[in-house]
């Protein structure tokens, strides 16, 4: 029989150890023959990214492996009645990188697209350094890039001319913004390094064309972002490798490009959302032609390198991802008849694309299911799950919340949506009548969006007997540009309206007690959640990770990626000063009456720590109940196990103790 206990006080086996020993971020998947790779964090080892290579019999004798690990064990969860065991077929897999090399590059600060595969070659960044290094068969990685104040993202080989064409950020002018370039890497080491093109901010995606005559890349400048307006330019190759009849086919100041690609046979591909959605073009007699037109999104905004939806499984066929209404679906799409077709799985979020001939491989991830580097057999429907994030036992299994997709009326009569998680925990039951406390999760980026993976965070409150709503708001991509346009000039009014009334609608449909309602979110999700507390006072508590207090230090001291977004958030700066004043939490202190810990990385160059330092000071001049924890070594986002482990305490902690003090409601 289930024990009567108070919400916010049911034991659970999610506890924080679990969630540290078990969850391994995974991230870029890349595809060699029958080969795949796949980079994946180590909490244990101090956030450590690690190229995976999952070897086929036909090349496993030839392995670039340095050392073995155990990826190929940590199989398929027995929640998921598609997977099956991935070491059945005998394929060895093992780590591309050895310790204390770091797979991780610093480009816009966010990094991605750290690697690259070139037949049986990896290239990666590492961290330390941020150098480029080879890694081959029977040899330890070396470095190929000198010693200078460079780093490199993106890569694409150009094995014709014995070179890589990768971003290249420098930051070898102090004071100055970093200077932003694609550029050459000769791998000879005859003939150094060669700028290809500059005099743009920002530059993503270099692609070669099939036959290595053409180069593709984006292109965009301040104050956008890439996804309010990018370019997509087409160069010729000349023979000395250098560019010529450089063109702009697709893209402006109002159209962001995503992705572009080329096919088998030679044509360019993209994704574009001048429709209002991210949907998929090509080139074709000197314009772009729509492939597919829906009202869903086939890009994803671009806060790192090497995201991918789609990828060609020949030179007809695509194999896609795309998202409607919050929620993924697998697609394959006749290049030759421009349709498309969805392919069933049990995943509602997917990224990171790859295909070959018969198989499709992607990361996927559902409400119930840990997320996965899962292979796909497009003949058969069998599904491999090459490595999971966790593993799901039986018995934490008991303890799953799925989430559930709700549309709620917010500001100017328009809806907004989230993902809303009830407590469970089969051996608890409430006290009769009783609601349960309401955790609000506000998202980073603003540009961001929240998925319904299976997240053991998630689970760790409503498993505790906390519900959690993780709200999209107005600005979040899923849900088309309009949607993402909702919070121009709008950051700390549309954010916080829509978490406000998500809340609020959840109290009135009585699923939450409107007395505890708590509110948390990092990085910009942080700025929402100090802006809810300090300017309306529905919420009673809440948690700022690495969150923003002062939108103009934001706007002085931040990277260059983003040192002009709050142009188009808030307004240009120092202009309209003014604004920002009148929507920075610490300049209004005297309003905030709740509770707040505050989470920060003591290296953190994209929010620093004393955004949060100037917050916990005004608090405590209140002198209302503040906690405050500095991370040595974290920068933006934790990846440290102990770090991980001592957030989640320390918050449980925090609201547990307001709970008992004010009687259970506070």
């Amino acid at each position: 029989m289930p024990e009567t206990a108070e919400y916010g006080f049911w034991k659970s086996p999610i506890t924080s150890d679990l969630i540290v020993a078990e969850s391994i971020p995974l991230g870029q998947i890349a595809l060699s023959g029958d080969d795949v790779y796949w980079s994946e964090g180590r909490p244990s080892e101090g956030g450590r990214s690690v190229i995976v290579r999952r070897a086929s019999n036909a090349s496993s004798n030839n392995a670039s492996s340095a050392s073995s690990n155990n990826a190929s064990s940590n199989n398929a969860s027995s929640n998921d009645p598609s997977s099956n065991d991935p070491s059945s077929n005998n394929a060895s897999t093992g780590d591309v990188n050895p310790s204390p090399l770091n797979a991780r590059t610093r480009v816009h600060e966010y990094g991605g697209g750290a690697f690259l595969v070139d037949g049986s070659t990896v290239y990666f960044s590492n961290f330390k350094d941020q150098r480029l290094y080879r890694a081959q068969a029977d040899a330890p990685p070396a470095a190929i890039t000198p010693e200078a104040p460079w780093r490199y993202a993106d890569a694409v080989a150009d094995p014709s001319r014995d070179r890589l064409i990768c971003v290249r950020e420098d930051h070898s002018a102090s004071g100055s913004e970093a200077l932003n370039t694609l550029a050459a890497i000769d791998l000879s080491g005859d003939r150094g390094m060669r700028v290809l093109v500059e005099g743009n901010d920002f530059y993503s995606n270099p692609r070669l064309s099939p036959d290595g005559s053409q180069l593709a890349w984006l292109t965009w400048n301040h104050p956008n972002m890439p996804w309010e307006g990018t370019e997509l330019w087409v160069a010729e190759i000349e023979a000395d490798g250098r560019l010529s009849h450089q063109n702009q086919v697709a893209g402006g100041p109002a159209e962001s490009i995503f992705q572009p690609e080329w096919s088998p046979s030679g044509e360019l591909y993209f994704v574009s959302d001048r429709s209002g959605w991210w949907n998929l073009y090509r080139y074709r007699k000197d314009a772009p032609e729509a492939l597919i037109e829906m009202q869903a999104e086939f890009g994803l905004p671009q806060w790192v390198f090497g995201q991918s939806t789609y990828a060609f499984e020949s030179a007809d066929r695509i194999i896609c991802a795309y998202t409607q209404n919050g929620a993924s679906q697998l697609a394959s799409i006749d290049t030759a008849r421009c349709s498309i077709k969805p392919i069933d799985t049990p995943y509602t979020h997917i990224s990171q694309v790859r295909a070959r001939a018969g198989k499709a491989v992607f990361r996927g991830g559902a409400g119930r299911l840990p997320a996965g580097i899962v292979e796909l057999d497009l003949e058969t429907g069998e599904i491999q799950v090459l490595r999971r994030s966790f593993e799901l036992s039986a018995d934490v299994d008991r303890y799953i919340s799925a989430p559930e997709a709700i549309e709620f009326p917010t500001e100017n009569g328009l809806t907004a949506h989230g993902l809303f998680y009830v407590p469970h925990n089969p051996g608890y039951e409430p006290p009769a009548g009783e609601l349960p406390p309401l955790i609000v999760k506000s998202h980073g980026g603003p540009t961001g969006a929240t998925s319904g993976e299976l997240s053991l965070e998630i689970q760790y409150w409503t498993s505790r007997g906390f519900a959690v709503f993780d709200v999209n708001y107005g600005g979040s991509t899923g849900y088309g540009r309009a949607y993402r346009e909702r919070l121009a000039g709008q950051w700390g009014i549309v954010d916080v309206d829509d978490c406000e009334n998500g809340a609020h609608y959840l109290v009135e449909q009585g699923r939450a007690d409107g007395g505890r309602l708590i509110i948390k979110g990092g990085s910009a999700g942080g700025y929402t959640t100090l802006a809810v507390l300090t300017f309306r006072d529905s919420f009673k508590a809440g948690a700022s990770y690495y969150g923003v207090g002062d939108l103009e230090a934001l706007a002085r001291d931040t990277h260059k990626f983003e040192s002009r977004y709050l142009d188009g958030l808030v307004g240009p700066y120092p202009e309209r000063r003014d604004l920002y004043r009148e929507r920075s939490p610490i300049h209004s202190v005297e309003h905030l009456n709740a509770p707040v810990i505050f989470f920060q990385g003591s290296e953190d160059k994209v929010v620093p720590p004393n955004q949060a330092e100037m917050m916990v000071a005004a608090l405590q001049k209140k002198g209302l109940p503040v906690s405050y924890f500095l991370f040595d070594g974290e920068q933006h986002g934790f990846r440290g196990s102990e770090t991980i482990k001592r957030t989640l305490d320390a918050e449980l902690y925090f609201y547990a103790a307001l709970l008992l003090k004010k009687g259970l409601r506070f």
